[in-house]
């Protein structure tokens, strides 16, 4: 499975990412920020998993409903875990992942909206 990590993501959780096979492509290491619109569009057209922290992508797929590949937002996750939890909801739900569920992540608790496209 492909990941594109938003920015806002701690680059270190490219490691945790790779080390478990995923190919990771992490936005912090572009030259500018292109905005949320076109990294959404970047993910999907790339056929990425977009990882993230900002509740807007929730928004862009689900009110203007732009197309994506499946949306992870972790929230209030430390730094640190970012990457071992990412890893955690990407082998618990890759059905839902690949049918473009949005899935919100906190250390308590995890709500799946599955696409009803």
């Amino acid at each position: 499975m492909k990941v594109l990590l938003d920015t806002c993501v701690w680059g270190g959780a490219q490691r945790d990412l790779r080390a478990s096979g995923y190919d990771v492509v992490w936005s912090g290491n572009w030259t500018e920020d292109p905005g949320d619109e076109e990294i959404l569009t970047i993910a999907h057209g790339e056929n990425r998993v977009l990882i993230t922290l900002d509740k807007d992508f929730g928004e862009l797929a689900i009110v203007q409903e732009i197309p994506h590949s499946g949306i992870i937002r972790l929230v209030d996750i430390p730094a640190q875990k970012q990457g071992s939890v990412a890893v955690t909801l990407l082998r618990r739900y890759p059905k839902e992942l690949l049918a473009a569920a949005i899935i919100t992540a906190s250390e308590t608790q995890v709500r799946v909206r599955v696409s009803e496209g």
